[in-house]
């Protein structure tokens, strides 16, 4: 069940991201006096259109008519606005396309800042989509998915949803000797360093943390906190902060060898477990299991200042990782046509780290929701942000069948003084597509792959 509501609820949001896209185009062009021919609701084959039709009296005004189903093939003299039954995106068909075209009324014929105006509307649209709702999310309830997620403290009250809490504690571990039990809440960490090794402070002393020499010591509001606490201070001595409730204290009882003394009322003590935990390069550090913990930060008045800052933050995430990506994939393929064995295993493995960043429809919709929608809805409408960036990084690359890419060949034509012809912008267009079409068709195998 969670599967098809996955699937449903990531399908809806899809469309309005790429529908949305669509629709700064949309306004661009009408904007730039452009004639919009038809604006598609999902892809074809068709399932109902409206045509707006124009006044016929100077007083009327301009009103929807269903369009026959016999008129679908004929060219209307006004905007067609159309549903359609394949529910993976949609489209903005502009009279006159190509740039070459001096047409009144078309793309080819409007001016070359205008062009761009269009072009890049709708990667503006999917940007202003993601500020919108991280804008409400940072109000509302944003959770933390960057290491330095861009915030305004004077203005953050971060909420702690759900604890982290311990579910085993492994034998013999440093945990089991420091005294942690399964159900305990883990609420802060600690650690204060020798006095030795604060008697004379030096760079050296900052950690991530802050200087060594001060008590060094953080909230936990995720199984991560913890976990890049103990990365840290492997081998040392540390705090845990715990807070332990009467269900925890009463699997502790014995009512079999002795009188029967558990608590019978609801209450929780606070202790500090002294744990020295086990050396860098050992099978674990702590010795324990724990759930993943959830958190948020709220904010008032600098919620929209949060909500851009974020959007900037993770345009800019998304593109390092772009280049990321396709810097692994190109040296792992040279790598792995390498004669040395060792050569080609590492290319492999560069490829293979490449590879698995990298998913399509499928993986989103029958990997990525179905996972997510069970969080919640904020965990829903944040990941329709993400997705939402990432249509607009991916859309300003200079790939011919792409918004930027289109622009780069405009842009080129004029830098030589000259219109760019259809017949080329065609045949470099459909030769882009074609490639896109293999890299999705690959995508698409190596995600079903992955579910299965």
């Amino acid at each position: 069940m969670n599967i098809v509501l996955g699937v449903f609820i990531g399908l809806l949001c899809l469309m309005f991201l790429i529908v949305s896209h669509e629709f700064g185009h949309f306004l661009a062009a009408r904007k730039s006096g452009v004639r919009v021919k038809e604006f598609g609701i999902g892809f074809p084959p068709r399932a109902v259109a409206w045509l707006h039709v124009p006044p016929k009296q100077k007083n009327d005004k301009w009103r929807w008519k269903k369009l026959k189903k016999s008129d679908w093939k004929k060219d209307q003299a006004s905007l067609v606005l159309s549903l359609n039954f394949l529910p993976i995106g949609g489209f903005c068909a502009m009279d006159g396309e190509s740039d070459d075209d001096d047409r009144k009324g078309t793309f080819g014929s409007v001016s070359y800042w205008k062009k761009t105006f269009i072009l890049f509307a709708g990667v503006a649209m999917n940007w202003l989509v993601a500020f919108v709702i991280l804008t409400v999310l940072a109000w509302t309830g944003l959770p933390k998915i960057l290491d330095n997620q861009f915030t305004i403290s004077s203005d953050e009250k971060t909420v702690v949803l759900e604890p982290v809490s311990v579910d085993s504690v492994l034998e013999n571990s440093p945990a089991e000797i420091a005294g942690f039990r399964s159900g305990d809440i883990i609420t802060s960490v600690s650690f204060v360093p020798d006095s030795d090794a604060c008697s004379e402070p030096t760079h050296e002393s900052l950690t991530p943390y802050g200087d060594t020499c001060l008590p060094d010591s953080h909230e936990v509001l995720s199984a991560s906190d913890i976990t890049s606490f103990n990365d840290f201070h492997a081998g040392e001595t540390v705090i845990y902060h715990i807070r332990r409730t009467n269900a925890t204290l009463i699997e502790e009882c014995d009512c079999v060898t002795a009188p029967c003394n558990c608590p019978t009322e609801s209450f929780e003590k606070t202790l500090e477990l002294v744990a020295t935990l086990n050396p860098r390069g050992s099978d674990y550090l702590l010795g324990i299991t724990m759930t993943h913990g959830d958190s948020v930060s709220r904010y008032t008045w600098s919620a929209p200042l949060v909500g851009a800052g974020l959007t900037v933050q993770m345009t800019g995430e998304t593109f390092r990782g772009l280049w990321g990506m396709v810097k692994n994939l190109v040296t792992g393929a040279t790598r792995s046509i390498s004669t040395d064995a060792e050569t080609r295993a590492e290319g492999r493995e560069q490829v293979s780290e490449a590879t698995a960043g990298v998913s399509g429809i499928v993986g989103i919709l029958g990997g990525y929701f179905p996972s997510i929608v069970s969080s919640g809805p904020t965990y829903v409408f944040l990941l329709s942000a993400i997705i939402s960036i990432s249509l607009a990084c991916m859309n300003v690359l200079p790939i011919p069948a792409l918004d930027g890419g289109r622009w780069l060949m405009i842009t080129l034509a004029r830098l030589k003084r000259k219109k760019l012809s259809k017949a080329t912008e065609q045949k470099i267009v459909a030769r882009a597509f074609v490639f896109l079409l293999i890299l999705m068709a690959l995508i698409t195998i190596l995600d079903i792959i992955r579910l299965f």
